[in-house]
C-alpha cells in the first residue's frame, strides 16, 4: 500500500460524536480506537472539553464506547478528572491483552506538579476500570521534561510501543522557573516549550524503557509543525510505517492543529511526507483536524478523528475505506 492512499477527504466522514456545546473550546474528540477480535466489538475512547471558565472546564470526562459496526457507539464507562483530582483529562488509549486484561493508558494533570502525566489502569472487562487503582507509568520529571500525554500503544513482534507528546522547553526558556510553566497547569500553552513525539518501547506492555524524542519539532515560528509534533497513530505500510501526525506553528495554533504523514522504518527516524504544508484539515472554523487513530477489520480502514465545525467546536468523526493491507492495532 502507499502512503497517498492513507489520504481522503476529512468532509467526508460520519459525526461519531458532537461536542457538549456550540463556539470556541467545545470538543468532542482526542480519539482512540480498538477492535477486540474475540468479541468482533469495536471500543472508542475520546474526551469531553468545555472552555475554560465554564465548570468543569477543559478536558473534564474521558468516556469508553463501544459497538458493532465502528460507526455507531454506546458509551459504557467514564472517568472525570475529579476522580483523578486533575486540572484536565487528555488522549487515553485501550488495548486488550495477550492474558485476556484490558489495559487503559491515560493521560492527565498530575496533581503533584500541575504537569501532564501517563498512568495505566488494568480491569476485566472495560467497563468496569476502578480510577483508584492507576498506578504511574511516566511522570515527566522523572524523564527531565516538562510535561508528557497523548499515549499510544501497539504491539508489533515481540515488542509494545508507546508513542506520546512530551513537552520541552524551548531554546532561550531554560532558565525559566517551574511557576511560570506549571502555575496554571498546562505547559502546552505557555510558548515557553516545544511539544516533540516520544517513543517508549516494552516487552510486556507494563515496564518501559524511554527512548526519547522520535519525531521532533523544527521551526516553532515559521513551519507549520513547528511548535507541536504529535503522531496520532502508525500504520504498516509495506515494509515501513506511515504515521498520521498533527502539528501546530507557534502556541496560538496549538489547540487546533492539522494533520500530514510522516515515514519510517524504524519508528525512530521520520521523513516528512509533506514538509511545507499539512495534508488533511478541516475547511471550517479553525481548520483542525487532529488525533487521527485508524483500525482495519474485515478488510475496511475505519479512520477517527477530530474535527472543526464552522462555529469553532471541535466533533468526532470517522472515515471508512477499503483497506488492502493489515497494519498496527
Amino acid at each position: 500500500m502507499q502512503p497517498v492512499m492513507l489520504l481522503f477527504d476529512p468532509e467526508e466522514g460520519q459525526v461519531v460524536r458532537g461536542p457538549l456545546g456550540a463556539g470556541e473550546g467545545w470538543w468532542a474528540g482526542a480519539a482512540g480506537a480498538f477492535h477486540d477480535p474475540n468479541s468482533d466489538r469495536f471500543y472508542l475512547t475520546y474526551r469531553y472539553r468545555r472552555p475554560r471558565g465554564v465548570e468543569p472546564d477543559r478536558g473534564g470526562e474521558f468516556v469508553i464506547a463501544t459497538g458493532t459496526d465502528g460507526i455507531h457507539f454506546e458509551d459504557c464507562s467514564r472517568l472525570t478528572k475529579d476522580q483523578l483530582g486533575s486540572a484536565s483529562i487528555e488522549r487515553g488509549c485501550l488495548r486488550r491483552l495477550p492474558d485476556g486484561v484490558w489495559r487503559l493508558w491515560i493521560s492527565y494533570v498530575d496533581p503533584a506538579d500541575n504537569r501532564w502525566c501517563i498512568d495505566s489502569l488494568d480491569a476485566r472487562t472495560p467497563d468496569c476500570f476502578d480510577p483508584a487503582d492507576r498506578r504511574p507509568v511516566f511522570r515527566a520529571p522523572d524523564l527531565g521534561l516538562d510535561g508528557i500525554k497523548d499515549p499510544w500503544v501497539f504491539c508489533e513482534g515481540p515488542a509494545w510501543y508507546m508513542v506520546v507528546s512530551l513537552a520541552e522547553r524551548a531554546p532561550g526558556a531554560e532558565t525559566r522557573s517551574d511557576h511560570e510553566l506549571h502555575h496554571h497547569a498546562d505547559a502546552y500553552d505557555t510558548g515557553l516549550i516545544l511539544a516533540h513525539a516520544g517513543l517508549a518501547v516494552s516487552y510486556d506492555a507494563e515496564h518501559w524503557h524511554w527512548l526519547g524524542k522520535t519525531l521532533a519539532c523544527r521551526r516553532p515560528e515559521t513551519d507549520w509543525d513547528g511548535y507541536s509534533s504529535r503522531i496520532g497513530s502508525i500504520v504498516r505500510t509495506g515494509n515501513c510505517y506511515t504515521a498520521y501526525y498533527d502539528g501546530a506553528i507557534g502556541v496560538r495554533n496549538h489547540y487546533d492543529e492539522p494533520t500530514s504523514l510522516a515515514v519510517s522504518f524504524d519508528l525512530r527516524h521520520w521523513t516528512r511526507l509533506s514538509p511545507d504544508r499539512p495534508l488533511l484539515r478541516s475547511p471550517h472554523g479553525t481548520g483542525c483536524c487532529r488525533y487521527f487513530d485508524t483500525l482495519e477489520v474485515h478488510g475496511t480502514r475505519y479512520v477517527y478523528y477530530e474535527y472543526s465545525r464552522p462555529d469553532g467546536s471541535h466533533e468526532l468523526r470517522v472515515k471508512t475505506t477499503g483497506a488492502p493491507s493489515g497494519g498496527p492495532e
